[in-house]
């Protein structure tokens, strides 16, 4: 699938080609094979080149059982007549965001990771926006808001923190446009970024606690 990406692009697919879920999260799938499966979608886009890139994100609604109010990737739980994680991401994304599955060119799926709050088992899905189109809330019972969040928005220092949960979770941290970047969306985000050599150095003694 690199054949698909962008040249600005390829460094990341190629990355994530051979990416082990060790280097993307703590929290493996249960070796009993339990857990709801799920997909996300890691949208980039760009006119020309890494510096106008951006990534598509959302926030979820308040009023959700899990997760509530936490900004994350498109994406969501498999249904029996999914083909594939892409598919499944796709279609969420469609159902959230309003996004056309036609205009997007999926470059790879990565190891599957698991988020212990709400027992999901997570296929992250890389792909280009090859003809960004306007999207925006499709329900408001499920997304509060949908942004395009610049990536030298999310290199720059000044943006970056590790977050402390009262839990004891402890992570990295991004603000960009007003919404708080937390947990396993921080998590892979953090990762993309260095996978991709994008990543610019930040004070990681930067505590800030997540409300």
């Amino acid at each position: 699938m690199t054949e698909l990406a962008p040249p600005w692009l390829r460094p990341l697919v190629e990355a994530v080609r051979t990416v082990r879920a060790e280097q993307l999260s703590r929290f493996m799938p249960p070796e009993d094979g339990s857990g709801r499966h799920s997909a996300v979608l890691m949208l980039f886009a760009s006119p020309d080149g890494v510096a106008q890139a951006d990534v598509l994100l959302l926030q979820r609604a308040a009023t959700l059982r899990s997760h509530a109010g936490q900004v994350a990737f498109p994406g969501g739980a498999t249904d029996p007549t999914d083909a594939s994680p892409a598919a499944t991401a796709l279609r969420e994304a469609g159902e959230e965001v309003g996004l056309r599955a036609g205009t997007v060119d999926v470059l790879a799926e990565l190891p599957a990771l698991f988020l212990p709050p709400s027992g999901f088992v997570v296929t992250p899905v890389l792909a280009h926006w090859r003809e960004p189109h306007p999207v925006g809330v499709v329900d408001t019972a499920e997304v509060a808001r949908v942004r395009r969040l610049p990536i030298a928005e999310l290199t720059d220092p000044a943006n970056r923190f590790t977050v402390q949960h009262s839990s004891g979770f402890r992570g990295p941290g991004f603000e960009v446009a007003g919404l708080f970047v937390w947990g396993f969306t921080a998590g892979l985000l953090d990762r993309l970024l260095r996978l991709a050599g994008w990543e610019r150095p930040w004070d990681r003694g930067v505590i800030r606690p997540v409300e």
